[in-house]
């Protein structure tokens, strides 16, 4: 397990210290995946490397960001479900967050790395993403609102 300390903020890979629920709240409401059920939120936590971002209070760790990497460790990975609550936005953590998982051990000499945003290019392209120039050999099945809420 990775931990990284600057201030009071904490990142960290241990998934102990992930407050699942915080975690669910965020992403249940995100634009990504609205309404997802909390078990997928558990399964998608237990099959990935994840990064919790964490502000210090004394010895407590409050929950104020995360993200998660689908990876094989080896050839390719894929960058999901970043976020930083609103109230600790602006002070450099989103950064912090990509440069400790552009450190990450496990995540060196990848073949392909992926992610997709809506929002937030200006970010991933200080970490050398690029929008992909040519997807004739992409490929995917989308399903943008499997997790709607039936009426």
């Amino acid at each position: 397990m990775e931990r990284w300390q600057h201030k009071q903020y904490v990142i960290s890979t241990d998934k102990n210290l992930l407050n699942q629920e915080a975690v669910y709240d965020f992403i249940s409401d995100s634009y990504w995946a609205k309404n997802i059920p909390r078990v997928v939120v558990e399964r998608s936590i237990d099959g990935s490397l994840c990064f919790g971002v964490y502000c210090q209070h004394d010895t407590a760790l409050e929950q104020i960001g995360f993200a998660r990497v689908i990876t094989d460790s080896a050839t390719f990975a894929y960058l999901s479900d970043v976020f930083v609550l609103h109230e600790h936005r602006g002070q450099g953590l989103s950064k912090w967050l990509m440069r400790c998982i552009d450190s990450h051990p496990d995540l060196q000499g990848l073949r392909r790395f992926m992610l997709a945003t809506q929002d937030a290019h200006g970010l991933y392209q200080q970490f050398g993403f690029e929008t992909v120039a040519d997807a004739s050999t992409l490929m995917m099945r989308h399903q943008p609102n499997i997790y709607a809420v039936a009426d």
